[in-house]
């Protein structure tokens, strides 16, 4: 039985503002936002979109998601930063995907007309922002059974920091 595979077509995104950080160069930043605790930084959404951003100062947290726009190319296979061995890009939260998106949860501290001010921020400074959405622990929480070969290392979390193993000019497999 041949397996059909719907026509891709190539999407582009326009980002909807850029995301302002501590950190101008991925060495030595946090790995995850859970060891970022207390980072500040902000959102400068584009003024045209402000409107947008109603009723959100009633969140905590917020999910942001962005692009990683130093990585060129991607590998499939990856060394992450919580274990050394070889994973596959899809089985880790790294940068270099066929498809640069990032995402984190962040503390919403403020909104000053087009600024959110946020916390817990693990993202490199003049990272274009692609979407906001809320966080809902009712909608995002799960009760999860297994966390494949992150339940040995998760705990590192707080402590690994990044180095620039996935900013490769030539985009080649490590």
């Amino acid at each position: 039985m041949e397996i059909q595979t719907p026509t891709m077509e190539e999407i582009a995104f326009k980002p909807i503002g850029v995301i302002r950080s501590p950190f101008s160069d991925v060495e030595g930043m946090p790995v995850q936002s859970v060891a970022a605790i207390g980072v500040k930084g902000t959102v400068e959404i584009d003024p045209e979109l402000t409107q947008g951003l109603k009723d959100l100062e009633g969140f905590s947290h917020i999910i942001l998601i962005y692009y990683f726009h130093l990585n060129k190319g991607y590998s499939l296979h990856v060394i992450p930063f919580l274990d050394p061995a070889l994973k596959g890009v899809f089985a880790t939260r790294v940068p270099r995907r066929p498809n640069g998106i990032g995402l984190s949860v962040v503390r919403l501290t403020g909104i000053q007309g087009n600024h959110l001010e946020i916390e817990d921020v693990d993202i490199l400074d003049q990272t274009p922002l692609l979407d906001i959405k809320p966080f809902v622990p009712e909608f995002d929480h799960r009760d999860v059974q297994s966390t494949g070969w992150f339940a040995k290392g998760a705990q590192k979390a707080s402590v690994i920091r990044a180095d620039r193993r996935f900013i490769d000019q030539t985009g080649n497999e490590p």
